[in-house]
């Protein structure tokens, strides 16, 4: 259960406490102490849901050996994404992973290998939305995924120049899925094109691997405290 739907039972299941409680009885003093459980759970509850919530336009702070970018988020557009992506970055699910395909002027892409090369995934995959009518242009992040349109997973690629080819096609011959946009760097676009600049080779099954590992020490949601 999420703690919004947590939070929603809590309130309803109090408001039925107070109510019964109202209609007995009880000694004020009572009925005060069934007040006093109430508003504690209701601020606890209010409290743990604002620190759940994902914000319309979330910005998360990524560090990496090449430095500092910020992304932000577009959960209107794109919820299911958004959604999946924030939680990983809870987790911590991308520390200590790497950029392992560069391909300048096109993609740089990260977010499922460790520098050993070894591949790291989450349990669940994603629904494309790539009918959002967001387009892959340059500065945007989107969900990487096999021939397989809603196998997106954890792995992202922000877009080096307008790769609209990577839209969807809505056409009865012809058409097909796109890669789901879900977002845009808004802070350190230079430390992008940094890491589209360096020396790339194949290692291993990977093509256009850098030759020195670009890893993503920490992403986390960017505070405004």
């Amino acid at each position: 259960m999420t703690l919004v739907a947590f939070a929603s039972r809590a309130l309803l299941e109090l408001t039925r406490v107070c109510y019964l409680a109202s209609q007995t009885t009880l000694e004020d003093a009572q009925f005060m102490k069934f007040a006093l459980i109430a508003l504690t759970l209701i601020i606890a509850t209010s409290n743990a849901v604002a620190a759940d919530e994902i914000l319309p336009h979330q910005q998360i702070v990524v560090e990496t050996t090449a430095g500092s970018f910020t992304l932000e988020l577009v959960l209107r557009e794109a919820p299911y994404t958004v959604e999946h992506f924030v939680g990983l970055v809870d987790a911590g699910f991308y520390d200590g992973l790497i950029f392992h395909r560069v391909i300048g002027e096109f993609m740089v892409h990260g977010g499922g290998y460790t520098p050993g090369f070894k591949l790291k995934e989450d349990a669940q995959k994603i629904n494309n939305e790539s009918g959002n009518a967001l387009s892959n242009t340059r500065g945007t992040i989107a969900m990487a995924r096999t021939g397989d349109p809603h196998s997106a997973n954890s792995q992202f690629f922000i877009n080096l120049g307008d790769n609209s080819r990577l839209d969807p096609q809505k056409s009865a011959v012809g058409g097909h899925w796109g890669y789901t946009v879900f977002g845009s760097v808004v802070e350190g676009m230079d430390v992008i094109d940094k890491i589209a600049l360096v020396q790339t080779a194949p290692q291993g099954e990977h093509q256009n691997a850098p030759l020195v590992p670009i890893v993503i020490k920490s992403m986390s949601r960017k505070s405004y405290d």
